[in-house]
């Protein structure tokens, strides 16, 4: 299947050597398994199937591994199952599991591909893009014909700016295999590219596709589902994210898609009453910013309040495990925050990963901060591809009022609302109301 130019990947990862007794303590005894579990193959080298729930391929390949220590492949297996586990359950201390079961991987066959690719989506989970490519590169070179190996690159090479090296390996991903995981890429490619037509396309082609671990399949739907949220076809959002919950009940992504999808139609007190039992479950900074933001266009300024009191937490939980949230933190702050902090941050993004994810944020930090000529010279940058993310034009549309550019302004304000009008409870409103007052 060749990607036709710029019509062209949601990150699978989660947008995932200590000594050597130790480890095989912690992971082969680690979380309850049963002396009575079957043995599992680890063969493929080291990249390992998928079927079954998560806690019982944890538990099998622990048994396993109390029966064969020596099992380089057995414990790459055992990475990647813990980092299907953080997934699940979105608890990124599973990070710290499966980097030690990678690692004793590499202890005992230092190029063994498994181990290296797992390592890679592990460093991308934890945004750390460079090592990801890094380790996507070494386990190429062990395993040039494997497609997960082209998916750990590509996504690097997405995060980090460089989309024409990204375009010519996604190609080779889906010509190895044309699956689940190459056609989401396939889709975020052309998302950022503004093909949302294209992208839409794409999303179904993976749901489609099938796959062995429910929450995968749970994933591409509630991705299917924001994609007909940002074109405004909110019918089929619906269905897309009920979908998602019906494979994996409680899936928190679906959930609060259905609760942003909520306040889109109005109902503000069903979608905070839902993003609430969201976070009282799974406290991600994600959600509860949009919990607060939420309250916010309620009038519950003392709730939304208490709420962003919660994101410093998180993102000092999630720092705990290694995972660098210097963009997302960057719009946090800008908006809601510090707007010097925010520089501070929005600027380790970009000089960490120049992306046009880290752009938007610093764009956005320098606007908030007083500057915004350079506020939208980031913001154009993030636009370059033809991304029609109504976040990114709206904070495009920002940047041009407040940098005295009108006519442009109202050009970038409009196409944030084409769409979808309510893209947010909170920022929707905002945009319409600068878009009015700019005539």
């Amino acid at each position: 299947m060749a990607l036709p130019g710029p019509r062209l990947i949601k990150l699978l990862a989660p947008l995932l050597a200590f000594g050597a007794t130790l480890l095989a303590i912690v992971l082969i005894n680690g979380s309850g398994a049963s002396p009575g579990s079957p043995p599992i193959s680890s063969g493929a080298g080291g990249f390992g199937a998928a079927a079954g729930s998560t806690d019982a391929r944890i538990r099998a390949l622990q048994s396993a591994l109390r029966s064969d220590p020596k099992n380089p492949n057995g414990y790459a297996s055992l990475g990647n199952a813990y980092l299907q586990k953080t997934r699940d359950s979105a608890d990124s201390s599973y990070y710290r599991r499966a980097q030690l079961a990678f690692g004793e991987a590499l202890n005992q066959a230092p190029r063994n591909a498994g181990a290296l690719a797992g390592m890679g989506t592990l460093a991308l989970a934890r945004h750390d893009f460079r090592g990801g490519l890094r380790y996507g590169r070494a386990a190429l070179a062990e395993a040039p014909g494997v497609a997960r190996v082209y998916g750990v690159i590509v996504d690097a090479q997405v995060e980090l700016g460089r989309y024409a090296q990204a375009e010519r390996s996604l190609q080779r991903m889906v010509d190895l295999k044309p699956n689940l995981d190459s056609y989401a890429r396939v889709s975020y490619f052309r998302e950022l590219h503004g093909d949302l037509g294209g992208s839409l396309e794409a999303m179904r082609l993976a749901v489609s596709s099938g796959g062995d671990v429910t929450e995968n399949i749970a994933y591409v739907q509630t991705l299917l589902g924001n994609l007909e949220f940002e074109r405004g076809r909110l019918g089929s959002t619906r269905r897309a994210y009920r979908t998602a919950l019906v494979r994996f009940p409680g899936y928190p992504a679906a959930e609060a898609g259905l609760a942003k999808l909520e306040a889109a139609r109005g109902d503000l007190p069903g979608a905070i009453a839902r993003y609430r039992r969201l976070v009282a479950r799974v406290p991600l900074p994600e959600h509860v910013i949009a919990l607060g933001e939420a309250e916010l266009a309620a009038g519950r300024t003392r709730a939304a309040r208490d709420d962003f009191a919660l994101v410093a937490v998180q993102q000092r939980l999630l720092g705990q495990n290694g995972v660098n949230t210097d963009a997302e933190l960057a719009l946090f702050e800008a908006t809601h925050g510090s707007p010097s902090q925010a520089l501070e941050l929005g600027r380790r993004a970009w000089t960490a990963a120049p992306s046009v994810r880290s752009a938007d944020s610093l764009g956005w930090a320098l606007t908030r901060a007083g500057r915004p000529d350079r506020g939208l010279a980031f913001a154009q940058r993030a636009l370059r591809l033809g991304s029609k993310d109504p976040f990114f034009l709206y904070h495009a549309g920002i940047a041009a009022r407040d940098a005295g550019r009108y006519q442009l302004a109202r050009d970038y304000l409009a196409r944030a609302l084409s769409a979808n009008p309510r893209f947010s409870p909170l920022h929707a409103p905002r945009a319409s109301k600068a878009l009015r007052e700019l005539g």
